[in-house]
């Protein structure tokens, strides 16, 4: 699996990452230390989660502790699952950092992110005030914002953070042109969510109230020829499309399916998209997208 160089951490990234969020929902732990065993075997190196994710950060600590250093490990805080509290409230912060770590099994993580926080709430600078302490005290290498629109544009230009994380893929190009071009000039490592657009474009129907239904009625206007080949091939074109974004250095995928992993590294053996295709698809996304097809949470 190539790598790529993580904006000014000096960390070395695999292409594809494993998104811990789908296995925070009901996964058992020997599922997940065959997924996560035969990734990192493969030459999987980034691992991201969040507190929020269920019981993902319990998982990934279970199984994976013995190896921390095969891999580099993200999360995120923000969403103060379990606690009746302001999610942004500094000192509950400071806490759910410190119960990630009890989770993951580890003394420090390689970033935290602060996941979806708004333009108004950083503004304030306490929240990112308590990831820079938690900086100075060692609990993470590094700090990011997880993010999208104009609230991502904010946060880049604060300058203080290492990696930005936001939602790219064939449905959602908004970061292409709004938040990446900058994030990279201030040295950021780039990180692709959602790459493949949840798939879809496979299903017949959505319902109204699916994480996918967005992208699903997007792609319904946006209508790329690749999507009516075999499923393979347009989840390929699909995942390829996100790694050719210039500025992008990783992209993150999730699954329950322990075989799924080899799956999506076979994926990209053609390697990144031609000029002609990506071309094709960023004409087809100016052509049709709509002012308020802005990037999703």
């Amino acid at each position: 699996m190539e790598q790529r160089e993580f904006g000014r951490t000096g960390m070395k990234v695999s292409m594809l990452g494993f998104g811990g969020a789908e296995i925070g929902r009901g996964t058992d732990a020997l599922a997940v230390d065959k997924l996560l065993g035969s990734a990192l075997d493969a030459g999987l190196n980034v691992i991201d989660t969040a507190e929020c994710y269920g019981e993902s950060e319990e998982l990934i600590g279970r199984v994976l502790a013995h190896r921390r250093q095969d891999y580099y490990l993200f999360t995120k805080c923000g969403h103060a699952s379990g606690m009746e509290l302001d999610d942004w409230e500094p000192k509950l912060l400071e806490k759910t950092i410190d119960r990630s770590l009890q989770r993951l099994q580890t003394d420090y993580v390689d970033v935290i992110h602060l996941h979806s926080c708004s333009e108004e709430i950083l503004r304030q600078g306490d929240v990112i005030g308590v990831l820079q302490r938690a900086k100075e005290k060692g609990k993470t290498r590094f700090i990011g914002y997880s993010g999208d629109s104009t609230a991502a544009v904010y946060a880049i230009a604060t300058g203080v953070f290492d990696s930005f994380e936001t939602s790219l893929n064939i449905a959602d190009q908004e970061a292409v042109e709004l938040t990446i071009p900058e994030a990279k000039k201030k040295g950021m490592g780039i990180i692709a969510k959602r790459p493949v657009a949840n798939v879809a474009w496979t299903k017949e129907n959505v319902d109204r109230n699916d994480y996918a239904y967005s992208y699903w009625k997007r792609l319904q206007e946006l209508e790329y020829e690749f999507l009516r080949d075999d499923v393979s091939v347009s989840v390929s074109q699909a995942l390829r499309f996100t790694l050719t974004v210039p500025g992008v250095d990783t992209a993150i995928v999730g699954t329950q399916n322990p075989d799924r992993w080899r799956q999506n590294a076979a994926l990209l053996e053609k390697g990144l998209l031609s000029a002609e295709e990506y071309r094709a698809i960023r004409q087809r996304w100016h052509e049709i997208a709509k002012s308020d097809w802005i990037g999703l949470t």
